[in-house]
């Protein structure tokens, strides 16, 4: 693991619903050094391992590979039997397998995994064990600062996963309380790096590359990870590399660089995941052209439209709207 976040120490964190394939394949292009699947459940691949779901998730594009396989689940037995399979399947395609023991998602802690592992460091312990001794690949898990402001153990937590066989820690500097809410505690990721031996991803608050380049500084971490700061923003790696690698500050993307993106995706997104796919871009529609003339309005079109030609449409129109300088409102009453 050492190696390959040495390669390329901005990387893309896994995103439910949001880091699909076509994602990720932009964000390696941009320069992410490592991409990461969205959380995929051992017990959902233990009793469908051929649902479509399932196929989906684990979907890798040629551009990312090797790719990160997040896999959530709080059964050792099972954990270890999946990850085995996932490796035996896509073998070099997989560079690591990473356990989330982090989300804060109530159906997910409420079954004792993701966050909720936090609160059972044996278990946690048990299942990183049992997935390195079976997957044959390095291991890592990704947890938070803690349960909540009164059960903050990250630190401990941290060595016991390194003890377990963890071959990298991410750490996520808010609570499993927190959500997403508030400022993320870097402190506590400085920590984590100081206590262990292996390489430690910093997770929180990072949104453009001056924030990647202040983790990496405040916190001596190996390696920073870009959630959030992502959506509808995958210029991040590229501006974070090049401020990185060379010192260079880089101009934003151009609203049509946002516009022309957003169009890529879209139609990488159908082509991945079928005509239906179209409506899982609006969210990504709405981020791609925040802060720009009329994005109240486009983001209502987007919600409107009925399928991938009429998005595409509605998004070529909203360009040419904004090269001659007419008001974007025009989509208002646009008929599309």
């Amino acid at each position: 693991m050492r190696a390959i976040l040495a390669a390329g120490n901005v990387v893309l964190g896994p995103m439910a619903g949001i880091t699909e394939a076509p994602f990720r394949a932009i964000c390696k292009r941009m320069g992410a050094g490592l991409t990461f699947t969205e959380m995929v459940s051992a017990k959902g691949l233990h009793y469908n391992p051929d649902g479509h779901v399932s196929k989906a998730l684990l979907t890798f594009a040629p551009e990312e590979v090797p790719c990160a396989v997040q896999l959530f689940g709080a059964d050792p037995d099972i954990m270890a039997e999946q990850a085995r399979g996932i490796v035996e399947r896509h073998g070099a395609d997989v560079a690591c397998i990473d356990i989330n023991m982090g989300c804060p998602v109530t159906k997910v802690v409420s079954k004792g995994e993701g966050s909720a592992l936090m609160r059972t460091p044996v278990l946690a312990a048990e299942i990183v064990r049992r997935v390195a001794g079976a997957s044959g690949v390095p291991v890592t898990v990704k947890f938070r600062k803690g349960w909540s402001d009164g059960e903050l153990n990250a630190v401990a937590f941290a060595q016991a996963m390194e003890d377990a066989g963890a071959g990298a820690i991410t750490v996520h500097g808010r609570t499993r309380d927190q959500f997403y809410r508030g400022p993320a505690d870097w402190k506590v990721i400085a920590e984590v790096k100081a206590a262990v031996g292996v390489p430690v991803i910093g997770s929180g608050d990072v949104f453009c590359a001056a924030d990647a380049q202040a983790m990496l500084d405040r916190c001596g971490v190996d390696a920073v990870m870009v959630a959030r700061g992502a959506q509808g923003n995958p210029w991040i790696f590229r501006e974070a590399r090049a401020l990185l690698d060379r010192g260079e500050e880089l101009d934003p993307p151009t609203a049509f660089e946002r516009i022309d993106m957003a169009r890529e995706h879209a139609a990488a997104l159908v082509a991945f995941g079928g005509e239906n796919a179209f409506a899982r871009m609006r969210k990504h529609v709405a981020w791609y052209i925040t802060g720009m003339p009329g994005a109240t309005t486009v983001r209502r079109r987007a919600n409107e439209v009925a399928s991938h030609r009429e998005m595409d449409d509605m998004l070529l129109e909203y360009r040419a709207c904004l090269e001659r300088g007419d008001d974007p409102a025009w989509l208002e009453g646009a008929s599309l």
